[in-house]
């Protein structure tokens, strides 16, 4: 299987098992994440989703042989084949669960794509970045709204435009990664103190946390004040915001916390 599932403690290990080819991802590969994290963000026994992958890199982007069936692809089937990049991205971005890159080896041009769809990503110091396409012939389209979002114009258009690799220093300075470790056991480490915190919070809330960070920025300040008012006086009233409000005017942990 070129894709694996665990599920401990309230959280879900999903690795992309394709070694051989370093975990660069071709069609079939795209709807098993698809379909995963659309699987998983409706599971209530998961609160937190780590992606990994097995081998040298973490994800080298696309297939070769894919991308040599692409070059045959008429210029319909070519948009047809990017949405269902998009899509995979998406699936993961707008996941209700919050994920973790858990980056090792190379994340080239696609990869990057996968990690600044997560919510936080964490790399071994040896880990190399590069938005590769323009090598190609090609851009970074799909991934562009992702990778924006996450590292901004500025630092895309220098890492787009030049094709360059840089380190995980640099991904951590630019915001493309959250925190840089030295070791795999160090890597792991820092994903269970993160799954731990998690862990602690309303699963509802984190849900709608996201959708407001996600819808918040590309709204204009009047429709922002309608959401954001009508979101926290939602929370207020639901189930889970009781019995959070509650549990810390009781100084008790709330019926949700895993782990206490």
């Amino acid at each position: 299987m070129p894709v694996q599932t665990e599920v401990y403690d309230y959280v879900a290990r999903f690795t992309i098992r394709r070694p051989d080819l370093h975990n660069a991802f071709d069609e079939a590969l795209i709807a098993e994440i698809t379909a995963a994290f659309c699987r998983l963000g409706g599971e209530q026994d998961v609160r937190a989703i780590v992606l990994a992958s097995e081998g040298k890199s973490f994800s080298a982007g696309a297939d070769v042989h894919w991308m040599k069936r692409m070059v045959d692809y008429s210029f319909d089937e070519n948009v047809a084949d990017a949405q269902t990049l998009a899509d995979m991205l998406e699936a993961i971005r707008s996941c209700p669960k919050p994920v973790i890159a858990r980056v090792h080896g190379a994340a080239l041009g696609g990869g990057v794509g996968l990690v600044a769809a997560c919510d936080m990503a964490v790399a071994l110091s040896s880990a190399v970045f590069c938005l590769s396409e323009v090598r190609l012939g090609i851009v970074p389209a799909v991934i562009s709204p992702f990778v924006l979002e996450r590292i901004g114009v500025g630092h895309a258009r220098r890492y787009a435009l030049t094709a360059e690799r840089f380190d995980a220093a640099e991904a951590k300075r630019i915001g493309l990664i959250s925190e840089v470790v030295d070791t795999v056991e160090q890597l792991d480490q820092w994903i269970a103190l993160v799954c731990g915190e998690i862990k602690k919070n309303g699963p509802e809330a984190m849900a709608v946390c996201k959708r407001i960070l996600r819808d918040v920025p590309d709204a204009d300040w009047k429709s922002a004040r309608e959401l954001t008012t009508r979101t926290i006086a939602e929370r207020r009233v639901s189930a889970e915001g009781q019995e959070g409000l509650k549990a810390f005017l009781e100084k008790r942990s709330p019926n949700w916390a895993a782990g206490d």
